[in-house]
């Protein structure tokens, strides 16, 4: 593997990484994965874990959240069939739960993170600290909102959800995207390479075959408009830019201008079946 580039932890410790490229998978990989990872989450600062809403980029982010969830549950319900049961992975403070539950879905989840999961059940959502606590039905839907990228022992995992899919079953998974133009605009200062929590960053082609390994197949893809405007918001914010607010709005516009063309948006959604 190839070094591709060295960044530093802008949101919690400062520390330094390096991304290395797989280029079977066409991937990047954080180098190095901390083993006490969890230290990383600890910030008022990691924004899906709470529901702040202090500065401006967390009252955008709030309201973009609110747009999001109604928009991401129309998503699931062409999935749906008789068998409405949805395993949200890496459920935050259970926002997208509870909106699909309020939908008629038969919801679960699953959190590792304590204090994530202490907002979760103040609105009603129930949610389990690890897959293996969930392992013992089938699911219709499975989703991975910005997941995928913090799992370790990443295969194994994809392993153990596929074996929870339904026969036709889906996964819908959202990731960023490494080779979107904000990506290559921001280099080191990128905030979706959000190392060490990001361990993996994905290309169209990584994902494709990272899941036909498990003989499953993506059958569709589905750009997120917004999050190159929130993701740029945040790289002028971590590099101290004046008029960031202006330059973060039109990088993010730019990217999606671009990406139009390209296809190659800040991040995207990836809708997979089992081939």
């Amino acid at each position: 593997m190839n070094l591709f580039l060295k960044t530093k932890d802008h949101a919690v410790s400062g520390e330094e990484f390096e991304l290395y490229h797989d280029a079977e998978l066409d991937m990047l990989i954080t180098r190095p994965q901390p083993e006490e990872l969890d230290q990383y989450y600890k910030s008022d600062n990691y924004i899906s874990h709470t529901d702040a809403s202090r500065t401006l980029t967390e009252k955008i982010y709030q309201i973009v959240k609110k747009f999001s969830l109604e928009l991401k549950v129309r998503l699931i319900n062409k999935y749906s069939e008789n068998d409405k049961t949805l395993l949200d992975v890496g459920a935050g403070t259970g926002d997208f739960l509870a909106v699909a539950k309020h939908k008629g879905w038969s919801v679960f989840g699953v959190e590792p993170n304590w204090y994530a999961r202490g907002k979760a059940s103040e609105k009603e959502i129930n949610l389990s600290g690890d897959l293996e606590a969930v392992m013992n039905r089938k699911y219709q839907v499975i989703t991975l909102w910005h997941v995928l990228e913090h799992l370790t022992d990443l295969e194994n995992q994809i392993l153990k959800m596929s074996s929870l899919l339904e026969d036709n079953g889906t996964m819908v998974i959202a990731v960023p995207n490494y080779k979107s133009y904000d990506a290559k605009y921001y280099k080191d200062f990128w905030a979706a390479y959000d190392v060490p929590r990001h361990l993996w960053h994905f290309s169209q082609d990584a994902i494709q075959r990272l899941f036909a390994k498990y003989q499953m197949e993506v059958v569709a893809k589905k750009p997120l408009f917004f999050d190159a405007f929130y993701v740029s918001l945040l790289s002028e914010k971590y590099k101290k830019s004046r008029l960031g607010f202006i330059k973060g709005v039109f990088i993010g516009l730019i990217s999606n201008c671009l990406a139009l063309f390209s296809k190659e948006y800040s991040s995207l959604i990836y809708i997979v079946k089992k081939a």
